[in-house]
């Protein structure tokens, strides 16, 4: 079944004479007119060049599914502590490098291996946007390793990792770096700001070097400086051990660089299946696009909108859409157990996902903008029940107020192009209500098969038109 269009609304009852309804209560001056119009959807797949890179966790690793390979590897500056300086008499005992991962995606017990570098040739600049699709080779040599081996990481050991105060699992890796990052990051003494500290240490590079299997999601990285120091005190020698610890924080760049191998092999194969399905393939693989024949809508609209009121001719209603929604039905949601899973099990559909003019996607991202009626609209994954009780799961939108706007505008346009972008979000609770401070392009791994409108879906709208009060 294609993607459905579902419209709720009062008239529903009346569908066979719904342009009459509520005549036989009105004055046949109050004109008031209701409509129902049906107009044909088309769907298409289309490849995502990159995405901003804005995330508040990174992937980092390797892992290869039917829908391409994807690399993960992360780029970051080092928080400077505005203002420190170690004591005077200080000495360096050892430094390690800190990697906290909320989750992963794929095999959890498949192996992996980490190496870090220094960024060696430029670092970045805060107010900059950077691109998913950045050049490693730009910023990095990978001439300058720095820990003293490769780590082997298996996401579910628990070698590194700690609890927290709610006695919750962390995972963690702790790696040591070698001899000769250690002395030169420790000859660093500049902390007035962190443009002067970006200049002496420009960043870290982390990728992996092998493993196709496991993606880590990469939440905090900091690097952590053990030393010690001495002093006197009532003539007797004291020794005192610390660590100072250097975050990747909000207050540095963090950028996740994302590849795919054969990529654009991936979205014709893709392709191919089109007649039956599309797919929404995160992070800044493949988009879905959505064609709604926006002119045709308008030019119906408005031809019911003229007609003999109150004895004048040619008298223009004030249009209003009442219903226009569209479901898009998901077809990928696994059912099965855990243990059960298969390699693309691993990639389920995004749990929100934004229906977004195609021309202003560059802008809303770029410019961290919230979704509007005019704009962008935001759906979550919604699980709902089909006639025989089975589960179903759906995105919906309603693109009422989002036409009606396109009413009142000057300008003609024949079709209007959306994608379906999976987003996540930061919310922000209070009242019983929740409202999102940030909606950002999805960095985390997720596959979206939707039901095809490639042959055409009827889509539905239902709007009414009526006249001004007039002023006597």
């Amino acid at each position: 079944m294609s993607i459905l269009v579902a419209l709720v609304c009062c008239w529903t009852a009346c569908r066979d004479d719904v342009t009459s309804a509520g005549s036989g209560v009105l004055d046949k001056d109050d004109a008031i007119v209701v409509y129902v119009d049906t107009f044909p959807l088309a769907s298409m797949i289309d490849s995502c060049k990159a995405i901003v890179s804005q995330a508040d966790s990174f992937l980092l690793g390797e892992m290869e599914t039917d829908y391409g390979t994807l690399r993960g590897s992360v780029l970051t500056q080092l928080a400077c502590p505005d203002g420190y300086s170690y004591p005077k008499n200080a000495e360096v005992d050892s430094m390690f490098l800190f990697v906290y991962y909320d989750s992963w995606t794929g095999d959890p017990n498949a192996a992996l291996a980490v190496d870090a570098y220094q960024m060696d040739k430029a670092t970045f600049n805060y107010s900059t946007v950077y691109p998913t699709d950045l050049n490693i080779d730009d910023y990095c040599t990978r001439e300058k390793p720095i820990l003293t081996n490769r780590r082997i990481v298996v996401a579910t050991e628990k070698l590194d990792s700690i609890k927290n105060s709610d006695g919750v699992y962390i995972p963690m890796l702790k790696m040591r770096v070698n001899e000769e990052f250690q002395n030169y990051f420790w000859s660093i003494r500049s902390f007035e700001n962190q443009d002067t500290f970006n200049k002496q240490f420009m960043g870290l590079l982390l990728e992996s070097s092998f493993g196709s299997s496991t993606m880590l999601n990469i939440s905090t990285i900091a690097l952590g400086v053990y030393y010690h120091f001495s002093y006197s005190k009532a003539g007797r020698d004291t020794t005192v051990n610390d660590m100072k610890a250097f975050y990747a924080n909000s207050e540095v760049r963090t950028v996740n660089q994302l590849t795919y191998e054969d990529k654009h092999l991936t979205i014709e194969n893709l392709k191919k299946d089109s007649d039956t399905y599309n797919y929404i393939i995160s992070p800044a693989c493949a988009y879905t696009r959505l064609v709604f024949p926006l002119g045709r809508i308008t030019d119906s609209i408005m031809s019911h909108m003229i007609g003999e009121i109150n004895g004048e001719e040619d008298t223009l209603r004030r249009p209003y859409v009442n219903k226009a929604e569209v479901r898009i039905d998901v077809t990928n949601v696994y059912k099965g157990s855990e243990s059960q899973k298969q390699r693309n099990d691993w990639l389920q559909p995004a749990s929100y996902m934004l229906l977004i003019k195609e021309s202003s996607m560059e802008r809303f991202f770029a410019n961290k903008e919230l979704p509007s009626d005019t704009c962008a609209l935001l759906s979550p994954l919604i699980q709902g029940k089909d006639a025989t009780g089975e589960s179903i799961y759906y995105y919906n939108y309603d693109l009422s107020d989002f036409i009606t706007n396109q009413l009142r505008q000057d300008t003609h346009i024949d079709q209007l192009q959306m994608m379906l972008v999976p987003v996540s979000l930061n919310a922000v609770s209070g009242n019983a209500v929740t409202n999102y401070s940030s909606v950002r392009q999805q960095e985390t791994m997720s596959v979206t098969q939707i039901e095809s409108a490639k042959n055409g879906t009827d889509f539905e709208i239902v709007y009414s038109g009526f006249t001004l009060p007039v002023e006597h």
